[in-house]
């Protein structure tokens, strides 16, 4: 399962604690006492892993290591250790606390979402000219204490949508052995899948119903994902009593979630012909062609419609 929308408690560590020490040697006996280390960093790092999000399932808490207080002879404590937390690539980190907000959108990417805090000074940072036996050291300070939202948005080349049951999942699997649950019953795909055509990612997206972006149904939960998709692909159910209104339906959800989701570069995939007259499948294309002119026709047992497919595919890819 993934897990794509969790919010945590995250404390960066506290800073240790300066001394007050004193030399020792007969003839040197001036202040000596060392600074604390730094708080640790709490760190968020891009993975490729969808499922990183995971083990917030249960775990609600992060915590980075708290710094050493300072020791004799002028050393430092040690810092504190920093936690670096592996995120999804297509993160986006809500820093409720402060009202900010972090995109991770590259593998690799780090962001510090919490400061670990200062460590105190030592008594031989306070020595002077007019004080040269400082009895003054600093508490470490503490480190940044936040709730954060992680929002997983998938990060795609071309997203499926439309109707359960539409095909989605069929093509999925064709084109990149997926695995994405197959049944001729509504909700099949209870979350979001991905596969991988040539260097084109897929994302197959739960089917929509009337009202999903106010909750109804699976749709609202994975609309997000679709934000970042570039391309659309739109199953449009050939054996439908009425495939346009199935079409505007879903356009309809897209746009009231967010509107720049119907100004995506789409596809509409007319699937599910099989039990249908070239006549009534030409007659649903002719009226499909009024919403949108990008169409393709679809059996996934028909090589010649299976090289169509590709074929669009191919082309986003030249544009990527």
């Amino acid at each position: 399962m993934i897990i794509d929308d969790v919010t945590i408690e995250v404390k960066a560590g506290h800073g240790g604690s300066g001394v007050v020490r004193w030399a020792r040697a007969k003839f040197d006996q001036g202040p000596t006492g060392g600074n604390g280390g730094k708080g640790g960093d709490v760190i968020l790092e891009g993975v490729s892993d969808l499922g990183a999000l995971r083990p917030f399932r249960t775990k609600k808490n992060v915590k980075a290591g708290a710094g050493k207080d300072g020791e004799q002879n002028i050393r430092s404590g040690k810092d504190g250790e920093d936690i670096v937390v592996p995120v999804p690539v297509g993160t986006v980190a809500h820093d409720i606390t402060h009202d900010k907000t972090y995109d991770i959108v590259d593998i690799g990417q780090r962001v510090v979402v919490a400061r670990g805090g200062n460590g105190g000074f030592g008594n031989y940072h306070f020595r002077s000219s007019r004080n040269t036996s400082p009895e003054r050291a600093n508490e470490g300070k503490p480190g940044d204490k936040i709730s954060l939202r992680l929002e997983l948005k998938m990060i795609a080349d071309v997203g499926f949508v439309g109707y359960p049951n539409v095909g989605k999942s069929s093509l999925l699997n064709e084109l990149t052995s997926a695995s994405s649950k197959v049944a001729n019953y509504q909700f099949t795909t209870l979350e979001p899948h991905l596969g991988v055509y040539y260097d084109l990612i897929l994302a197959d997206i739960p089917g929509l119903i009337g009202g999903a972006a106010e909750g109804k149904g699976l749709g609202h939960k994975f609309l997000r994902h679709i934000e970042r998709t570039e391309n659309l692909f739109h199953f449009v159910a050939a054996d439908s009593k009425d495939p346009v209104a199935d079409y505007r339906a879903v356009r309809a959800e897209l746009e009231a979630f967010n509107a720049d989701l119907i100004k995506k570069n789409e596809w509409i995939v007319v699937s599910k012909i099989d039990e249908k007259t070239e006549e009534e499948v030409a007659q649903i294309v002719k009226d499909l062609q009024k919403e949108n002119s990008q169409i393709v026709t679809l059996s996934i047992l028909d090589e010649a419609m299976m090289e169509d497919v590709k074929n669009v595919l191919h082309t986003i890819q030249n544009t990527k």
